[in-house]
């Protein structure tokens, strides 16, 4: 008899696909690669194309090609994650909103790139109109060319970064990807916060501690800082060193740093000493400077109290920070306030001694205009405590205006900055119209003036975050 053996489905050999038959799926696999490429998703056509149309908006300030793909790459890219999220919850909810409109991908696509290259010679027009009310040249042939591969880099690798990330969520399910982010958010918020806000920190102490070998020592019983002074070279700070080193001679120049005494009142009896040692309350006129959050006092702005006052002023500045304004504004504007409050108080009480007293004014640019608003406590106060106050470029709404003298430029993204502009236009009332201003739009325009703060001061003077010597000579009279 023969014996028939079944061999089941699982035990028979696996069949190589012929040749042929590999590279047939290797073409079908590439057509359809190269299918979804030219048709993207609807959901990916309109992120890309609302992040590009965004980011394209007018903003205040020229930007440079690399600037402005960096604002392209990460608009795009953070419309592309709220299209997976929207993609994502509506796989949970069994709905795909490509497949009833798969017949619109083309056009689409199409419509969106006229749009981008319409938009794209739109703001080409705007950065023109921007460097030409600010003097300088236009933008040159190749400057969309590397702006879109610049963007293009940037969108790259935020979808390689995200696309690693849900690949190890996958890997790892749900819940073990929780803990490993729960664990990795812990590690960064105690040990990796930590360790650049200490490396910042140094970084920016050995900037404060450098002594620029072009900076000379002052000679004269003027300035703070020479060998009469009881304030040291060298505790000075960067800042400080350019402040009592420069240049017009006339105006007595009292400084005090941060390493010039061991803290804020010892700081402050050292600057009423400085001022009584170098003749400062002899003269007629005293201008408390408050400076930015790295100690910076604006060379502009004592040229323009010389102007104003010949050499019978005296400027005195104290150091509170040798962190950048930003960073100040963030984590330290308690320290302006309390610096500024501390130093006029003294000032203002070792007038009401003198028989002979020198009119009181204030000075602040920038986080310095916010410090030095802050010694007052209403409008009514300011007037009655000083001659004269003026604030350079202070961020919006944040400084006491009635009786003050305000300088702000249109272009300066710190004037417009505020949360209040993601819902509403910025007030613009007495601000100096250097430029053209963009048209309010919600929401973006609060991304487009966050994104020029990081050029704020490359401005060329008189424009952005950048201030003449009219800081001095525009101050008010008693």
């Amino acid at each position: 008899m023969t014996r028939h053996t079944s061999v089941s489905a699982t035990d028979a050999p696996a069949v190589e696909p012929m040749p042929h038959t590999r590279v047939t799926l290797w073409k079908a696999t590439a057509t359809e690669r190269l299918h979804h490429t030219l048709r993207p998703r609807i959901g990916t056509t309109l992120a890309i194309g609302t992040g590009a149309l965004m980011s394209l908006t007018p903003g205040l300030l020229p930007r440079t090609p690399a600037a402005q793909a960096a604002v392209t790459g990460l608009f795009v890219a953070l419309m592309l994650g709220l299209a997976g999220l929207v993609r994502f919850l509506s796989a949970r909810w069994n709905f795909d909103i490509n497949r009833p409109l798969a017949r619109f991908r083309l056009p689409l696509l199409g419509l969106m790139s006229v749009a981008v290259v319409g938009a794209a010679v739109l703001a080409g027009h705007w950065q023109n109109r921007l460097r030409a009310a600010m003097d300088t040249l236009p933008i040159g042939a190749d400057y969309w060319l590397r702006w879109a591969i610049g963007a293009a880099l940037i969108v790259g690798v935020c979808a390689v970064t995200a696309r690693t990330v849900g690949w190890v969520a996958r890997t790892l399910g749900w819940s073990r990807s929780i803990a490993v982010a729960t664990v990795a958010t812990a590690v960064l918020y105690l040990v990796g916060v930590p360790a650049v806000v200490d490396w910042r920190r140094t970084a920016y102490a050995t900037a404060n501690a450098t002594i620029d070998p072009a900076l000379v020592q002052p000679v004269s019983l003027l300035r703070s800082g020479s060998t009469d002074s009881a304030v040291s070279w060298p505790s000075l700070g960067a800042e400080g060193r350019k402040f009592v080193s420069g240049s017009p001679a006339g105006p007595v120049r009292v400084y005090v740093g941060l390493d010039s005494a061991p803290d804020r009142e010892t700081r402050v009896a050292l600057a009423i000493r400085e001022l009584e040692r170098s003749g400062g309350f002899d003269r007629s006129n005293i201008v408390v400077a408050v400076p930015t959050g790295s100690g910076w006092i604006d060379a502009n702005a004592v040229s323009g109290f010389y102007q104003r006052f010949g050499g019978d002023v005296a400027l005195v500045g104290m150091q509170y920070s040798y962190a950048p304004s930003w960073a100040t504004f963030l984590f330290g504007r308690d320290e302006a306030t309390a610096y500024a409050r501390t130093l006029f108080t003294a000032v203002e009480n070792r007038v009401r001694t003198l028989d002979h007293k020198p009119e009181l004014y204030v000075y602040g640019q920038s986080l310095g205009a916010i410090g030095g608003s802050s010694i007052f406590t209403d409008d009514a106060d300011q007037d009655r405590r000083t001659c004269a106050a003026l604030w350079a470029g202070p961020p919006a709404g944040q400084v006491h205006r009635t009786g003050a003298t305000v300088l702000a430029n249109s272009s300066d993204p710190v004037v417009h900055w505020s949360p209040s502009l993601l819902w509403r236009a910025p007030d613009l009332t007495g601000v100096r119209m250097d430029a053209p201003v963009p048209q309010w739009l919600p929401i973006v325009s609060f991304l487009q003036t966050s994104a020029d703060l990081l050029a704020a001061l490359n401005a060329p003077p008189g424009h952005g975050h950048r201030y003449g010597t009219d800081q001095g000579t525009a101050l008010g009279s008693c």
